[in-house]
């Protein structure tokens, strides 16, 4: 009676296992150029810093007084309280934003270029985009409003003579605590050297 003799597997071949296709070509590009974007995208927002004692940020929009930046999602509260006290640094000296890569404000007013100006900080790019911070000028989309300010990481506000400085979403009446928990105002008050400095811990809603 004949013997059926099964073809031994190849020497060194565990059974079960497949050899490994390695990447295509095309494939390798489309994950060099995905990866080398999001490099050159960190990279021009940390050396385009006019102070490297700041965390890297970028201007998503502007409009009028309002000014909408994107810090990237990494970035530590103690980082964005800095780059508040740098805008407080600016306004109270220079009051030249435009080195912060802002275009003027208040351009025909004969007093400067930046008289009244709010910053809004986000670690979410997409509520920097102008279609977003217009629906928040206009107020037409109450939803958007409220989304975009419990989204704030930090704001700066200039208003003439006086400003405010706070960390977290800026927040209304009918806000949580646990919302609330999550702002801290950094200070308020004249520019000329009278800010009123809030206790340590302290918690202010708008």
């Amino acid at each position: 009676m004949a013997m059926n003799h099964s073809t031994p597997p190849p020497a060194g071949a565990a059974a079960g296992t497949r050899t490994k296709r390695p990447l295509d070509t095309v494939v390798k590009m489309a994950l060099g150029v995905l990866f080398g974007s999001f490099a050159l995208i960190w990279g021009g927002m940390f050396l385009s810093r006019p102070d490297r004692s700041i965390p890297p940020y970028s201007i998503g929009s502007q409009e009028r007084t309002l000014v909408a930046i994107h810090v990237p999602s990494w970035t530590s509260d103690t980082e964005i309280e800095t780059l508040i006290e740098r805008f407080r640094k600016t306004g109270g000296e220079s009051r030249n934003f435009g080195a912060m890569k802002i275009h003027p404000t208040t351009p025909d007013d004969p007093q400067g270029r930046y008289q009244h100006i709010a910053i809004y900080i986000f670690a979410e790019e997409g509520w920097t985009e102008p279609e977003i911070l217009h629906q928040y000028v206009t107020g037409q989309d109450t939803m958007v409003r409220e989304r975009f300010e419990r989204s704030v990481r930090g704001f700066y506000r200039l208003d003439g003579q006086e400003e405010e400085g706070r960390l977290g979403p800026i927040l209304r009446s009918q806000d949580s605590a646990a919302t609330a928990a999550y702002s801290r105002q950094l200070f308020t008050g004249s520019v000329a050297g009278d800010a009123k400095e809030p206790a340590p811990g302290s918690r202010l809603g708008l």
